[in-house]
């Protein structure tokens, strides 16, 4: 058995990245757009600036003067899509090999996306 039960063995294929430019189809903050902050792909979730905001309690330290702060909670990839570059609209994305190197395209446009 691995030390921790709930991760798979294997890290998922990944659609996203950290510093894509998404837009959230589903839950709460349908239609905020925002940029990757993290991902964490054996949970298949990912942290997007401006998106599904908690509160988090800190306590006071000698650095931090704690209190309340609300600070982006992760969110489950199915639920984001990339922002098409040339439009600004929502799209799929496929991959293909250009001069060698696999790279990221948008499905809408055929934009690569960086």
């Amino acid at each position: 058995m691995s030390k921790i039960d709930n991760q798979k063995r294997f890290t998922p294929k990944m659609h996203i990245k950290k510093g894509d430019r998404v837009v959230v189809i589903a839950g709460k903050d349908k239609g905020a757009q925002g940029e990757v902050l993290q991902v964490f792909p054996h949970k298949n979730r990912a942290v997007v600036d401006g998106v599904n905001i908690v509160k988090k309690h800190t306590r006071p330290t000698e650095t931090n003067p704690g209190g309340i702060n609300d600070i982006p909670a992760a969110i489950h990839i199915s639920n984001l899509m990339h922002v098409d570059p040339k439009s600004g609209e929502p799209t799929r994305i496929g991959r293909k090999k250009v001069d060698g190197k696999s790279v990221r395209y948008s499905k809408k446009s055929g934009e690569i996306i960086q």
